[in-house]
Order: structure tokens, then sequence, then C-alpha cells
């Protein structure tokens, strides 16, 4: 009998029945992320109702694509590492997961050094890009560098949650990132309003509250991988980097890296080309935090199919891997409609959350509804994109994500912008989901005939 059989036969992701698999898998995943997206959001909602609640969520509008862009190489290094976790474990190979895992943690300490770099240095340059009032530079320059320099935390906290993630395992990594959120809500109005003995911070205060959210998780993520048992062991005893295992980390987790990058260069450009507009910058960082609730739990459902998905490609067994596939999208479609309705339904209710003010209601709805059309197209788009990254094909994941938000969204709403109202240029957002779908379907269709192909029935 084969080693990726016998790895079958053992783990749950190579028999159980794939909808009740992926559920179970993927609800802890799902909480958690929805738990994520609700301090991201309570965050703004704090700063929104300071006295200057409006230049607040304006600062951190323009601050949200480098924080962005942190989480992009903290989690694309993580699902590199979940990737090759999961395929060493289809395959039965328990001493190369465990490598893996072990350089998870260690790579995402570099990630934090880099970062603590980017913090010190380059985030007043940064906001000097912009032509923004001074209130706005001094608040964003505040929350970027205490976020960016103190990320190490939120990294290797994201790295553990993958590697356990990658076992099958979903409810501890739903518990970190519980007790990060919590701390995180409780210590938000605390620090930015000043409540008790703590000092008014405001936007500094929100910032502090994250990264204290973060340490929290961190050191129970590392309780947790240490000290219990589980399918996957981190041991730094004898260790040494070993180049391969970096290669296939990055392999996977470097194209997740450039995909998720692309969307803070998206909404960077996004910035510039709405700065023109009243109100518009802050209403598309609203946006972002609010799409979150509906694209976290796609995201969590993303974690709970990708290392399905890896576990039956490295035991080439094609019948689970489509089957995961199919079901996810089914799943993806239900969570994204509720979404669709909730912000067709009632714009004004969602954006007075952050701030009442006339002028960015009145921006903000006709942005809402137009907006909201991607979600549907983008259900399907997340789960063809964790299929080529299970797969090992991070590389086609890579190319939707840059075909839709750089060779489809910006030079559609540039061009919009130079000949319709603002109200038009929304539409750029549903235009290039549609057309990058379509070019993930065409990709999947040709790895059907090749690659997967090959896979056993």
């Amino acid at each position: 009998m084969s080693e990726s059989i016998k790895g079958a036969e053992r783990n749950k992701m190579g028999y159980a029945k794939m909808f009740p698999l992926i559920m179970s898998m993927s609800l802890p995943a799902i909480f958690s992320m929805t738990v994520m997206a609700l301090y991201n959001v309570v965050d703004s909602i704090f700063v929104g109702h300071l006295s200057d609640g409006k230049v607040a969520l304006e600062a951190t509008s323009y601050a949200y694509p480098l924080q962005m862009l942190m989480i992009s190489f903290a989690v694309g290094t993580a699902v590199g590492t979940n990737s090759l976790i999961a395929r060493r474990l289809g395959a039965g190979n328990q001493k190369e997961a465990d490598l893996a895992a072990t350089h998870g943690i260690v790579l995402a300490i570099f990630t934090w050094i880099l970062f603590v770099f980017i913090g010190l240095f380059a985030v007043q340059p940064f906001f000097s890009a912009y032509d923004c009032s001074e209130a706005t530079r001094t608040y964003g320059v505040q929350y970027l560098s205490i976020v960016l320099t103190l990320s190490g935390f939120s990294m290797i906290q994201v790295s553990i949650e993958k590697s356990l993630q990658a076992t099958g395992d979903m409810i501890y990594p739903m518990l970190f990132q519980l007790a990060g959120a919590v701390i995180n809500i409780i210590f938000d109005p605390l620090l930015i309003y000043g409540i008790g003995p703590f000092p008014e911070l405001r936007v500094m205060g929100a910032a502090l509250a994250t990264v204290f959210g973060q340490f929290v998780g961190m050191v129970f993520s590392l309780i947790v991988i240490f000290k219990k048992k589980n399918k996957v062991s981190v041991n730094f005893k004898n260790f040494k980097l070993n180049g391969k295992t970096i290669k296939d980390i990055y392999a996977v987790g470097f194209p997740s890296i450039i995909m998720q990058s692309i969307s803070s260069v998206m909404i960077i450009c996004m910035n510039a080309i709405l700065s023109a507009y009243e109100s518009a910058v802050t209403v598309l960082g609203i946006y972002f935090k609010l799409q979150s609730f509906v694209f976290m739990p796609c995201f969590g459902l993303n974690q709970g199919v990708l290392p399905i998905m890896g576990f039956n490609y490295g035991a080439k067994n094609k019948k689970r891997l489509y089957s995961a596939m199919k079901c996810g999208i089914s799943i993806a479609l239900v969570i994204m409609a509720v979404g669709t309705a909730l912000f067709l339904i009632i714009p004004d209710k969602l954006l007075s959350l952050f701030n009442s003010d006339t002028g960015l209601i009145a921006t903000g709805v006709p942005a809402f509804r137009s907006i909201c059309l991607c979600f549907m197209p983008a259900a399907v788009g997340i789960i063809f994109i964790t299929l080529f990254q299970a797969t090992n094909k991070g590389i086609k994941a890579l190319i939707i994500s840059f075909t839709r938000q750089l060779v489809f969204i910006l030079p559609v709403a540039f061009i919009l912008s130079r000949f319709f109202e603002l109200d038009t240029v929304w539409l750029s957002f549903p235009i290039a989901e549609i057309g990058s779908l379509t070019l993930a379907v065409i990709l999947f269709l040709q790895l059907a005939k090749t690659d997967f192909k090959k896979l056993d029935n």
C-alpha cells in the first residue's frame, strides 16, 4: 500500500463526507474571521465618532493599504506553509510536515524585521505623497508606525494558525483569533476615549489596542504549539534552515504574497483616483472595512477547503479534489448572496455606523450598491484561487489577482473617472471581477485537461 493511500486512510480529509467535513473545518475559521472583521470595524466605528471623526476615518483609509501589505506578507508566507504541510501529510511524510511548520515561524520572524524597518522609515514618506491635511497625516503616521513595527505578534500567530489548520485543526486557530479580538474590542474604547485610568490616545489608542490583542493571540498560539500534542510539531533543537523547504513554501507563498500585495497597490492607486472627489476615499475605506464581513467568512471557508484540496491532491484523489471545489463554490455563493442583499438594501444604515455626515452618506450609498455587484463572481473566483494554491499552482492564482486588480479595475476606474461621474466609477469593481472570473475558468479547464487528468479517479 502506498504512503499516500495510508495517509488518506489515517486522516479524515481523505475519506469523510465532503459537506460535513468542509463545514466542520470551516465553521471555526469562518467564526474567527468574522470576529476579526468585527474588531476591525469596531476600530473604525470608535475613531469615526471622535470629535474629528471624519478626519480620523480618512487617516485610517489612507493607512489601510500599508496595513494590508503587512497582512499580505504574513498570510502569504503562512499559506505557503499550510499548503506544504497539507501536501506532506497527504503523502504520509510527517518529518517534512514538521520541518515546514518550524520554518513557518522562522520566516514569520524574518518578515517582522522587514516591517519594523518599513514602520520606522517608510510611513512618513508614504503619507507625504498624498495631498491630505496635516491632521490626517499625523493620525495616519501614528497609527501605522505602531501597527507595522509591532506586527511580529500577528505574524507569528498567523503562522501557527495556518500550520494547525493544515492538519485539520480549526478550533485552536479560532480561539487564538477570538482571544485577540476580545482584547482588542475591550481596549479600543478605553484607549481611544480615555475611559477610567486610561489616557485619551484617540487614533493611537486604536493601534495600541490592536497590537495588544495580537500579542495575547500570539502567546496563546505559542503555548498550544509547544505544550499541546498536535498532528504537526515545531522543534528548534538542531534546527537549520533548509533551502528546499523554504523554496517549497514560497512556491505557493510568494505568489500569494504578491497576489495580496497587489490589493495594496490597487487601493493606493484607487485612492489617488478618488481623491478628486469629496468623501470618496473615506467611503472606499469604510467599504473595505464592511466588506470584510462578507469576504472574511469566505476566507474562513477558504481555510477549511484549502487543506482538504491540498491533502487530496497529495493523495492523488481527483474525485475528492473536485468535490471539495464544487462544495466550496456552493457555500461561498450563499455567503456572498447574503452580503449582496445587505449592501443593496441598507447601505445608508451601514455607513451611518461610522459617521452620519450627510455628504459621506450621499457619496457612499450609490458606491455600495454598485460595488456589491462584484460579490457573487468573487465567490467563485476565491475558490478557484484556493484550488490553485492548494495544488501548488500559486502562479495561476497570482495571474488572476494581478489581472483583476491591475489589468482590469485600475484602467477601467481611470477611464470612467475621466468621462463619467463618480457613481459610474464604482462599477469598475464588478467589471473587474467578472473579467478575472472568466480567466480563472479558462485556467482551471487547462489544468483539468493536463495536471489534474493525471490524478487517480
